[in-house]
């Protein structure tokens, strides 16, 4: 489906796909599974290696030398952007938002010792950020170089295309009919791309979102345009009525984007201690809280299989209590 797409393999998958059946029987259901995308090879892994192959891929076949990309502190894509470049021969320039005078830690830390070099931009919003980001590469292709600016939603979705026919071939072999799937609801590249190839591979699956960032108009709106922008770029639009196997939950958002709850402390705690996963608690805990909630108002019937993605961010464990 995807072959016509230039791709540079930085080990993204296929990767493991495991039950969870000490934590199925603290919550009474027999069926419940977690992809293991926290386990790449490349710098403690996460979903955005995925669409990092394709983001790459497209850079070289534009002749770029540099990679730009910008983000919070916090941000596992510039981490995993310097990873990238480190692998593969490109330079990387990571743009941070935050407090100038923080210091580096966590995957801001990574970030530094994987040689990007590091541009502060103060306090900026997520729009300003991608403004400012914008003139630096305006302003590097001037100086002559060739940048190629990381985080285009639609080709980074790709990978979650990919991450698609990978998990259904792997449910396949398993004899597993897998019938419902929980993923953090967020930018929407990871979460529209696997609901787009789905939803292409006819597969029977209902998609839960709890969201960790966005109100759930916001999410649903940036989802139907990555998914209306892949079906342009791959030349096949989804079946009708793809939207209602979405569900969009709000109940874990809590305080906002990067703010523990309850519950997501709670998840991150038996997560580990029944199955041994490493949680961060902002933003992945709460798409695993989300299970335990569906699974206990019967969203998940326990008679239906479910399997959660588990979209990485570790590095940030060490930076939180």
């Amino acid at each position: 489906m995807l072959s016509a797409f230039p791709r540079i393999d930085l080990g993204a998958g296929p990767t493991a796909l495991e039950p969870m059946l000490r934590v199925g029987e603290v919550l009474g259901h027999p069926q419940l599974w977690v992809k293991r995308d926290d386990c790449m090879p490349l710098a403690f892994g996460g979903n955005k290696v995925r669409s990092l192959e394709f983001w790459l891929g497209d850079a070289r076949a534009r002749g770029c030398d540099l990679l730009v990309v910008a983000g919070g502190l916090a941000s596992n894509q510039c981490r995993l952007t310097a990873a990238a470049a480190a692998r593969t021969g490109f330079e990387a320039l990571a743009l941070y938002a935050g407090d100038a005078t923080a210091p580096l830690r966590g995957n801001a830390l990574l970030t530094e010792r994987l040689g990007a070099r590091i541009r502060r931009l103060g306090p900026v919003g997520e729009e300003e950020r991608g403004r400012l980001a914008r003139r630096a590469v305006s302003e590097l292709e001037a100086a002559g170089r060739r940048p190629y600016l990381i985080g285009d939603p639609v080709r980074g979705a790709l990978g979650y295309v990919r991450a698609a026919e990978e998990l259904a071939r792997q449910a396949r072999d398993a004899r597993l009919d897998l019938r419902h799937i929980v993923l953090p609801g967020s930018m929407g590249p990871t979460e529209a791309g696997m609901i787009y190839g789905a939803a292409l591979l006819g597969l029977p699956w209902t998609f839960h979102l709890p969201s960790v960032e966005y109100a759930a108009g916001e999410l649903r709106r940036r989802l139907a345009e990555i998914v209306a922008g892949l079906a342009r770029l791959v030349g096949r639009e989804p079946p009708p009525g793809w939207l209602d196997r979405v569900r969009i939950d709000l109940g874990q958002l809590g305080e906002g984007y990067g703010i523990a709850t309850p519950a997501s402390l709670n998840a991150a705690r038996l997560f580990a201690e029944r199955e041994a996963l490493m949680l961060e608690q902002t933003y992945v805990a709460k798409a695993f809280a989300g299970l335990v909630d569906f699974v206990a108002s019967g969203a998940i019937p326990p008679g239906e299989a479910a399997c959660i993605v588990h979209t990485g961010g570790t590095p940030s464990l060490f930076e939180q209590g």
